[in-house]
Formats: structure tokens, C-alpha cells, sequence
């Protein structure tokens, strides 16, 4: 792996992102068929046709990679891996909510390679790759926040999480100098351009994770599963994003504590 082949898999993962574009904002805010998946989430037209678009464009152009996407499932390839997410929130997109948007990662042996969010409605895109992230043309930075209690926490949903993985969320969240909900993969952009320190996820899948990995840690933030493990196709889907190794840690030590 190099850092130029993480450049050409960018600059083709920034013409798809480009290309679905339309696709995701010709059904935003129309009247939609909503389709109950096996796992209760909601699906549409507008998911099925975006990734289909992208696993065409892929195939033909990377034939001998593999593809993962949220919609059809995974075709075995060489050591790459794309693994694309059409529509990152779904219940955002169905409910008019403008904060959705498009992943699109490369892992290499089943680890984050390089990754890009995109979101439609604001034009905006952050992408990242080993030891750099960018948003729009400028590098992205994260936060020097150190201390839980003086970070800015988000989460998707507190309705995420259930039983032991509840009692972390709120003792975390609680510690937190304020705590946002909503934004879907919207708010590891804004942590990894310095606008919030820290967040606090589960019940993830790795088309909901890989593009972001390597946004956070270009970005200089850090993250990883909650027993503090590097994430991967593999993992749990227990997520944890922070602007520093320091509020990382102290991250980690509390949802562990007297659990």
C-alpha cells in the first residue's frame, strides 16, 4: 500500500461520490416507498439504485477488487476491498432530515485503507487516507481537546443502545461538556475538522465505519472499538471516535469503570 495508490482510489471514489450525487437528491424529499429490511432498518429506491451505480463503476473499472455494500451484499475479490454505504442514514434521508450521506471506503486486507463522505444536499466531502484527511481542498484537523469533560460529544441515536452498552452511553455522555444526538457519518466530519471531540456508537456494520477510520485518524483524531482494538471488516461495530489519544483513553477508562 502507498500513498499513491490511496490518491487514485480518492480521486475515483470523488467521481462516484459526484456521479450518485444526483441520484440520492432526485428522491430526497419525494414521496418514497420505505422497505422493512430482516433487521427492521429501512431501505428505498433511492439505496438500491445508488449502489447499484457504484458496483458497476467499480467492477469496470477495478475489476479484480472486491466489493461490500450495504444493499446486495459482498463479491470476493484480491486484497482490496470497497465497501460502500449508498444512503449513511436512511432514517435521516426518509424523514427529510438533510444530513445524510455517501461512503465509500477501500480496505486493504480487511483493514481501513481509505475512505470519503459525501453529502449530497450541502456539497461538502471529507476524505482521508494514511497521515492526511481533507475537507473540500483543505486538510482537516481535529480538536486539541483532552479532557471528556471539556469535549463536545455526539451520537446518532441514544435508542442504540440497549442494557450494559445504555449505562456506558450515559455515563459517558453525561461526563461530557454537552452532548448532540443525530448526523449519522455528517458528525465524524465535523469531528475531524475540529468542530466536536467525541463519539459514541454500536450496532455498527463496516459499511457504516471503513470510510470514516481513516478520516478520524488522517485528521490526527483516534478511533477504535471500545476495548480500545484498531476497527476492521471484523469488528464488533462498537465504535469509539476522539480528537486526542488523551481524551481517547480517559474515553475508554470511564465506560469501563465499575462495569
Amino acid at each position: 500500500m502507498t500513498v499513491d495508490q490511496a490518491e487514485i482510489y480518492l480521486s475515483f471514489a470523488a467521481e462516484l461520490a459526484e456521479e450518485v450525487r444526483s441520484l440520492a437528491l432526485s428522491h430526497f424529499r419525494t414521496s418514497l416507498e420505505v422497505v422493512q429490511k430482516k433487521d427492521e432498518s429501512p431501505v428505498t429506491i433511492a439505496d438500491r439504485l445508488i449502489e447499484t451505480r457504484l458496483r458497476d463503476r467499480i467492477a469496470s473499472r477495478f475489476p479484480s477488487n472486491g466489493i461490500y455494500g450495504e444493499e446486495m451484499g459482498v463479491v470476493a475479490g484480491d486484497a482490496f476491498t470497497w465497501i460502500i454505504d449508498p444512503i449513511d442514514g436512511t432514517k435521516s434521508f426518509i424523514t427529510g432530515f438533510p444530513l445524510f450521506g455517501t461512503l465509500i471506503a477501500v480496505a486493504y486486507e480487511n483493514q481501513p485503507f481509505c475512505g470519503l463522505i459525501d453529502i449530497p444536499t450541502t456539497r461538502e466531502r471529507w476524505t482521508g487516507r494514511p497521515q492526511r484527511a481533507t475537507f473540500g481542498e483543505q486538510r482537516a484537523t481535529t480538536s486539541d481537546c483532552k479532557r471528556v469533560g471539556d469535549a463536545r460529544f455526539y451520537t446518532t441515536s441514544p435508542d442504540m443502545f440497549r442494557g450494559s452498552d445504555a449505562e456506558r452511553f450515559e455515563k459517558l455522555s453525561r461526563s461530557a461538556r454537552l452532548r448532540r444526538f443525530g448526523g449519522d457519518c455528517y458528525m465524524y466530519g465535523l469531528l475531524a475538522s475540529g468542530h466536536c471531540d467525541l463519539i459514541l456508537e454500536c450496532g455498527l456494520q463496516p459499511y457504516d465505519y471503513m470510510a470514516i477510520v481513516p478520516i478520524v485518524q488522517g485528521a490526527g483524531g483516534v478511533m477504535t472499538d471500545w476495548n480500545g482494538k484498531p476497527l476492521s471488516i471484523g469488528s464488533t461495530g462498537h465504535v469509539l471516535a476522539s480528537a486526542t489519544q488523551e481524551l481517547h483513553e480517559e474515553a475508554l477508562n470511564l465506560i469501563h469503570s465499575n462495569m
